[in-house]
């Protein structure tokens, strides 16, 4: 069984998302059968690589809050990650463009280390001191190389902005043929979607729905049937 999940970097949703997604996949009895993919969607598209700025200036600019209010959210988003054993900066985290770090999500997927790359890139930017956004492509690379990425490899997609940026794009836009509109947003083998940060308990229930409807179908051979297959029909025997 597949499942897909669209997120972006910059989003704390998907960070404790994914962590209450890990925890229903972890008790799933099923879980060695289960694929899971990291597909992308960016919440900034439009800003520019170099403008990185304060999440509070932005909270407060792009949704009209003041600044008490957006340090109040940041509050209750450090409890929520807290309370599935995340750390979580509530103060001095920035803010900025995350294309390139999903452009590397796509070479992690190619060499098996998505998920380990993902998490890496959560953590610091949700996490640590160190800005992911303001210190230039060598901090991707560090991040990358300790996720198990190779670091020419890494350097190479930096210094080409067109590598895997059509698969960036291609995600985007099925993300919106999905119906997805805000992220995290999990797709379950095609068949169930989950929208957003949900209980663990959610997550298992999905799980479980989807399997039933993946399982293979039950095979009823009584034994002496005749049938034809690539070697041809077997020939009744009198």
């Amino acid at each position: 069984m597949r499942v897909e999940i669209w997120t972006d970097i910059a989003c704390p949703w998907c960070y404790v998302g994914k962590a209450r997604f890990d925890k229903a996949l972890e008790a799933f009895p099923h879980r060695d059968r289960v694929e899971v993919v990291h597909r992308s969607f960016e919440l900034d598209p439009g800003r520019a690589k170099g403008d990185v700025q304060p999440v509070l200036a932005m909270l407060t600019k792009k949704y009209g809050m003041s600044e008490a209010q957006a340090q109040a959210g940041e509050e209750n988003l450090g409890a929520q990650a807290a309370a599935e054993g995340l750390e979580y900066r509530t103060r001095d985290r920035d803010h900025g463009n995350t294309f390139d770090m999903h452009r590397l999500l796509h070479l992690a997927k190619e060499q098996g280390r998505q998920d380990e790359l993902v998490q890496a890139f959560y953590t610091a930017n949700f996490a640590e001191q160190r800005s992911v956004f303001s210190e230039g492509d060598e901090r991707l690379v560090e991040l990358a190389v300790a996720a198990g990425l190779d670091a020419d490899a890494v350097r190479a997609v930096l210094a080409d902005p067109t590598a895997y940026a059509d698969d960036v794009r291609a995600d985007e836009r099925e993300a919106a043929q999905l119906g997805a509109n805000g992220v995290p947003f999990f797709v379950l083998d095609r068949k169930y979607g989950v929208s957003g940060a949900q209980p663990t308990e959610v997550f298992a229930q999905a799980l479980t729905e989807a399997w039933g409807e993946h399982a293979p179908l039950k095979l009823i051979d009584e034994g002496g049937a005749q049938a034809c297959g690539p070697d041809g029909c077997a020939v009744p025997q009198h």
